[in-house]
Parts: C-alpha cells; structure tokens; sequence
C-alpha cells in the first residue's frame, strides 16, 4: 500500500497539470522544483514533503486536500 499512495497522488498531480495545458518544465518553475522531481513524482518514485505539496498545489492553483482527491480509491 504505501508504493499505492505514490502512485495514486503522482497520477492526480498529472492529470491536474494535463488538464491546465502546462508542461513539467512549466510546472517545475511554477513550483521552484526541478523538472525532473516532477517527473519522479508523476511516476510515483518520489515520496513528497509536506513543503513540496504546498509548493505543488499552489503552482497548480488547488487546495492541498484536491490533490488527494484519488475516486474511486479506498486507502485504508
């Protein structure tokens, strides 16, 4: 379960960044983190900080909690 959670929140980060037209490039500035860490995270290799998810929803303009908004999914 917990490679599930990476994943799951790693698809939710692209599908939002897809869905506003901007690249991991663009993303990565708006966020101040590398366009590769985007990548790891969209992949779910990346564990993310607490900092980097603020970081991350604000540069896609969402409430932190949107980025767990996983349907369908039972974590528990």
């Amino acid at each position: 379960m917990d490679k599930e959670i990476l994943r799951l929140f790693g698809n939710r980060i692209k599908m939002i960044r897809l869905s506003q037209g901007i690249s991991q490039e663009q993303l990565g500035q708006l966020a101040e983190l590398d366009r590769t860490y985007i990548s790891g995270i969209e992949r779910g290799v990346r564990n993310v900080s607490l900092i980097n998810i603020e970081r991350l929803a604000r540069a896609l303009n969402v409430e932190p909690a949107e980025l767990f908004r996983f349907s369908g999914v039972d974590l528990v």
